[in-house]
């Protein structure tokens, strides 16, 4: 049961990763160094922790990008 239990979290780990993967993909940042994307993420972790204002701004700049990719 707990080897089960231990293999459905490692393939949900799985997924999780590679629809990340994906975003980085999606945003046109395939080929950036891995410590620039590292970067960026802190900054943006950062800045939306502090700021509403500019969580609601990417929060709708990525809703969006999602919505064009359905057309």
């Amino acid at each position: 049961m707990n080897q089960t239990m231990a293999s459905e979290a490692r393939k949900r780990d799985t997924r999780e990763k590679i629809q990340l993967g994906g975003l980085i993909a999606k945003a046109g940042l395939r080929y950036e160094k891995r410590a620039l994307l590292l970067g960026l993420l802190i900054d943006a972790a950062d800045r939306i922790r502090c700021d509403e204002t500019e969580r609601a701004r990417l929060l709708a700049l990525g809703e969006k990008a999602f919505i064009d990719d359905a057309d």
